[in-house]
């Protein structure tokens, strides 16, 4: 064991909101900062390259290749459950859409009890954060560290979607940042000049030669310190050398929905009978931690196309080698756009107020990101339910760090969740069946045309449909029993100990979440600064 360096801030995490945290907690000389991140440098060139996900995830170069437990609501299929191990974490791996939520989303968590989260409250972090290249305005910010830019290049199936969607009484909508969400557009990307923008070249890039921050890579934490209840330091290992760091001000996990809580019950803080049941020493019974698990759930349809799409430029040598080209000389193409391009938010009834279901248009289709695309002219239409009332869990199994928790994400557990992700496909078949995009229709290739009933569509649901990467809510933030942390982030019951990231979140936001995560680590930071001013 090396001899310990002292910080006033120990960051555990060098994601969407570990980034943040450690620009702004380093922006006082006076504050020593240590950042630790599991994962490399963000050298892999891939990394920046916007369609590069194709490339990062389910590589564990870049990626913990994480997988669920076998779940009843999928009829006993596990998921491989991507998760960003790089400097950036999932930013550095994501498909680049920024989505905020819906105003409710945080609304709804100042009513459990999360003084300070309103919407009021968090757009201003919003803005704070964004560098948005149409300029500053009611609802957005520039000059910010988080580039956010629109899709250059269009194409024309894409903007059949939109024309039909508006048909069928969803508006066309250019900002679902904006005054509503509802509608159908394009999406706009975390990415500035056909390069993408995560956390890490956002946030760290700029600053991280900083003499008051140190950020260590490959660093594997193997717990928090604790004495007293009260946090000290963490222990980590890099190459196999042990070292401690101890911590004068605070000590806070930006981990990740997985690993955040996973480092809390290495530490003894959590669910007492299974942290006894795994060989672990009990700290603080906090039955909370990796409980309350959220994520999307994406159900794809997919479509033969009557014209040549991504698939066919692909799966030609010529037609590749000149996509490669465009982005080479001019940043430009396919390789410079994230592979879901058009955005819709609706309503599966009109007795909602506000939309409960997306989707994701993509003018491809594949299997999983990573697998190749398919060999046929196609696209995809991916459905998700916004506010899913499905909970599941972590279940801790070993004193190891090495183990990785089981997880079960319990999905498609209530008729609400069956019956609106079913309204999901229904709504897509009639996008599919609305002129103009009809005429890029050859055939329904998934679920297919033999699915017919609610019955069937549910079947073939359960049989085919995948994690959209956005776990959440496994250290929630409340004043309910099953609160890990307080509205502050504080850790109950542990002094100097907090949680920023996307598992603070007590409801998943209604869209893509690492916007909201970065605005986590923005808030965060700003909480912990007045606290020590304190």
């Amino acid at each position: 064991m090396l001899p310990a360096e002292t910080y006033d801030y120990i960051i555990v995490g060098a994601g969407s909101a570990g980034c943040v945290l450690a620009n702004r907690l380093s922006a006082d000389p006076a504050n020593k900062v240590l950042l630790l991140e599991a994962g490399p440098k963000d050298t892999y060139p891939w990394i920046h390259i916007p369609v590069g996900y194709f490339k990062t995830m389910h590589n564990p170069k870049t990626d913990w290749c994480l997988h669920t437990e076998p779940d009843p609501g999928l009829n006993g299929r596990s998921l491989d459950w991507p998760r960003g191990r790089v400097l950036g974490g999932s930013s550095s791996i994501n498909g680049l859409l920024y989505i905020r939520g819906q105003a409710e989303d945080y609304d709804h968590w100042a009513s459990l009890g999360c003084t300070g989260w309103s919407y009021a409250d968090v757009l201003p972090l919003f803005k704070r954060a964004e560098d948005q290249e149409r300029g500053p305005s009611q609802y957005h910010g520039s000059g910010g560290p988080l580039a956010v830019s629109d899709i250059r290049a269009r194409r024309n199936i894409c903007d059949a979607y939109i024309e039909a969607a508006s048909t069928l009484q969803i508006p066309p909508n250019d900002d679902f940042n904006g005054a509503t969400q509802e509608g159908a557009g394009y999406f706009q990307l975390t990415a500035r000049n056909g390069l993408r923008c995560s956390a890490a070249v956002g946030y760290l890039r700029p600053i991280k030669n900083r003499p008051n921050l140190r950020i260590i890579t490959n660093a594997l934490v193997k717990r928090i310190i604790i004495a007293d209840h009260t946090a000290t330091g963490i222990a980590y290992e890099v190459n196999g050398q042990k070292f401690t760091a101890h911590a004068a001000g605070e000590v806070i996990l930006a981990a990740g929905a997985i690993h955040s809580p996973h480092l809390l019950a290495l530490s003894g803080i959590g669910p007492a009978e299974d942290l006894a049941q795994a060989g672990i020493e009990i700290t603080k019974n906090l039955p909370g931690v990796g409980a309350n698990l959220q994520d999307h759930l994406q159900a794809r349809a997919i479509y033969a196309s009557t014209v040549p799409t991504l698939n066919n430029e692909v799966n030609n040598p010529f037609l590749k080698a000149r996509i490669g080209l465009q982005y080479i000389f001019n940043r430009s193409g396919p390789m410079a756009m994230g592979v879901s391009q058009v955005c819709i938010f609706a309503r599966t009834s009109p007795d909602l107020t506000r939309p409960d279901i997306q989707f994701h248009i993509q003018p491809l289709s594949t299997d999983a990101p990573g697998k190749g695309l398919h060999r046929y002219a196609a696209f995809t239409a991916s459905v998700c339910q916004l506010r899913p009332e499905s909970r599941g869990w972590l279940k801790f199994t070993s004193p190891d760090p090495r183990t990785q928790p089981a997880i079960h994400p319990n999905y498609l557990a209530t008729d609400t969740d069956q019956k609106t992700i079913i309204a999901g496909i229904k709504l897509s078949r009639r996008l599919a069946a609305t002129p103009p995009l009809s005429n890029y229709v050859k055939s329904e290739l998934v679920p297919g045309p033999q699915v017919q009933t609610d019955a069937q569509l549910l079947k073939a649901i359960r049989n085919t449909s995948t994690t959209i990467y956005h776990p959440v809510g496994t250290c929630k933030m409340g004043i309910d029993d099953m609160s890990v942390v307080d509205p502050r982030l504080r850790v109950r019951g542990i002094r100097n100990l907090r949680v920023a990231d996307a598992s603070i979140m007590p409801t998943i936001p209604s869209g893509n979440t690492n916007a909201p995560a970065i605005m986590v680590g923005e808030k965060a930071a700003d909480m912990i600064l007045e606290d020590s001013r304190r």
